[in-house]
Order: structure tokens, then C-alpha cells, then sequence
């Protein structure tokens, strides 16, 4: 039987696959910039995003073509995400996954235009027949994706976060930034594979449900690995949320606090599975990997 490692290294191939061929290399004035979405999105990342998409929509049977076409324009949102938020105006990082930052390999008018063609990119794949058949599930995966990554999500998170100032101390503006800046997307990959597989309401309910919980367990060890990891580990810098005088839960509840709080989060994310018995295992074993991941 396949492990939790293999079946993520699976996907993550595939992913790469997907992307190389939906970003493919141009000639011409606009070749720089292709270049460098490039460098985004094949990266070396962990595509927890494109696991939980095909994980969810695996467990109803979902046509894999739309499933992984769905789990690109999704990594095309999240790595967008991470260009913009590396930048000088934002968090002025020199490193992501062990790498100099687009903005770094490049410079900083190319990353905000990679950042934008990657953006707008997800929904030209979302929008095309390739996708899906039915154009009305392709127009809920672009609203649903929509929804998620903008004005009420990801982007409202992401404010949230760089006026931390205004919400010291705050522990339940801190829950909301983290379910708006990391949690949405991550609730969207869930709900896109179920939608696509066609799954009944109280599925559908239970892996919101989990998808809640992973994505306030990712970002609290996600802020766990910025106080307690190395960056030869992590693969960006460290240590740069108190240095900026950020607020997280890792701050206000302090790092046992914190571990505490993230097993009640995995504990809770793995009951929501149990509707689905064995078929979610790897959803489960996700869990874990998520706690116990360093980088």
C-alpha cells in the first residue's frame, strides 16, 4: 500500500507536470516574465494545496483531469500569494524554499508582474472547458477560488496580518486572520474536490469542517517553525515575526500554549473524518504530517 510520503511525492511530480505544461516557456518581450512565474511555481514546494484537492475529490470517485487541472490554478493562486508576500513592501524576505526570492532572482517590478500574471492565470485555467465540461461547475470553481484568495479571504488575511498593530492582543482577530489568510484557500482545495466528485451535503460539511481545522493547524505551526526552526530546515528566514513585532497565537498563547492548541486542532480535524473511514486515510495521515512537518 502506498505511504502518506509517496502519494505526496506522487502529486507533487504531477503537479509540477501540470504546471510546466500550463506555464510553458514563450519567446519574445513577454519571455522574462513567463520565466519568472516559472521560478514561482516550480519551485520546490510541499503542493499540500493539490494533495488535499485530489485527496477530497479521490474519496467520490471525481474526474482526476479536472481535479488536477483545479489543483494548478489553485497552486497559481497560492504561489502568486507567496511572490507578493515576500516582497520589500510586505515581508522583505530573501529566501522561500531554499531559494532567493522572485524578487531577489529578478527584481521587484518583475515579481509583482509575475505575481499578477500567476493570479489571473488560475482563472483562465479554471475558466476552460479543459477544466470541466459543465460550465456551470467551471463558473463555482472561479466563484469558490474567487471567494476564497480576494477582498473576504486570503487578501483580507494578508492586511490583517501587515496591521498586527491594531489586533495586539486580540486572540479571536489573530483566528480570524489566520482563517482568512491561510485557512481559505486551504478550505477551498478541500471543498473544490468534493464539489467536483459531486459529494453529498453532510460530506461536504465534515470536510469543511476538517479543512477549518488544517488551516488554523498550518499557520500555528507554520508560526511554531518561525521561534523554534532553522532556516536550513525551513528554507526562509526565521525568527522575523518578533523581530517585526508581529501578533500570532504562538505570541499571545506562547510556543507550549501553542503545541497544546495544535493537537487539540489535529485531534479535532481527524474526528471530522470519521464519516469517511478508511477511504480518508490519507487526509488523516496529513495531519500529522502537518504537525511534525519542519519546513
Amino acid at each position: 500500500m502506498q505511504t502518506l510520503d509517496a502519494r505526496l511525492r506522487d502529486i507533487a511530480d504531477r503537479m509540477n507536470a501540470a504546471l510546466d505544461q500550463l506555464l510553458p516557456r514563450v519567446q519574445g518581450p513577454e519571455a522574462r516574465l513567463l520565466e519568472a512565474m516559472r521560478y514561482a511555481a516550480l519551485g520546490a514546494g510541499k503542493r499540500l494545496r493539490p494533495f488535499l484537492t485530489l485527496e477530497a475529490g479521490a474519496m467520490f470517485d471525481a474526474d482526476e483531469s479536472a481535479l488536477l487541472r483545479t489543483a494548478a490554478a489553485i497552486e497559481c493562486i497560492h504561489t502568486y500569494s507567496l511572490v507578493h508576500d515576500d516582497l520589500p513592501c510586505m515581508d522583505d524576505d530573501d529566501l522561500r524554499r531554499g531559494l532567493p526570492t522572485l524578487h531577489r532572482q529578478f527584481d521587484e517590478a518583475t515579481a509583482v508582474l509575475a505575481g499578477d500574471g500567476l493570479l489571473t492565470h488560475a482563472f483562465e485555467i479554471l475558466s476552460d472547458p479543459a477544466t470541466h465540461r459543465d460550465p456551470q461547475m467551471r463558473c463555482l470553481l472561479i466563484a469558490g477560488l474567487a471567494r476564497a484568495a480576494g477582498a473576504h479571504g486570503m487578501v483580507a488575511g494578508q492586511m490583517i496580518d501587515m496591521a498586527g498593530a491594531t489586533v495586539a492582543g486580540d486572540m479571536a482577530a489573530v483566528a480570524r486572520m489566520n482563517r482568512l489568510k491561510t485557512g481559505a484557500l486551504i478550505q477551498f482545495s478541500v471543498e473544490a474536490g468534493a464539489l467536483i466528485g459531486a459529494a453529498p451535503d453532510d460530506a461536504r460539511h465534515a470536510l469543511t469542517r476538517y479543512a477549518t481545522n488544517v488551516g488554523t493547524l498550518f499557520q500555528m505551526v507554520d508560526d511554531l517553525l518561525d521561534v523554534e526552526g532553522a532556516a536550513a530546515e525551513t528554507g526562509k528566514a526565521v525568527d522575523k515575526d518578533a523581530a517585526a513585532g508581529k501578533i500570532n497565537l504562538v505570541s499571545l498563547l506562547g510556543v507550549e500554549g501553542a503545541r497544546q492548541q495544535v493537537r487539540l486542532l489535529a485531534a479535532q480535524a481527524k474526528e471530522h473524518l470519521a464519516l469517511f473511514g478508511s477511504r480518508s486515510k490519507f487526509l488523516s495521515e496529513a495531519v500529522d504530517f502537518i504537525v511534525e512537518r519542519r519546513y
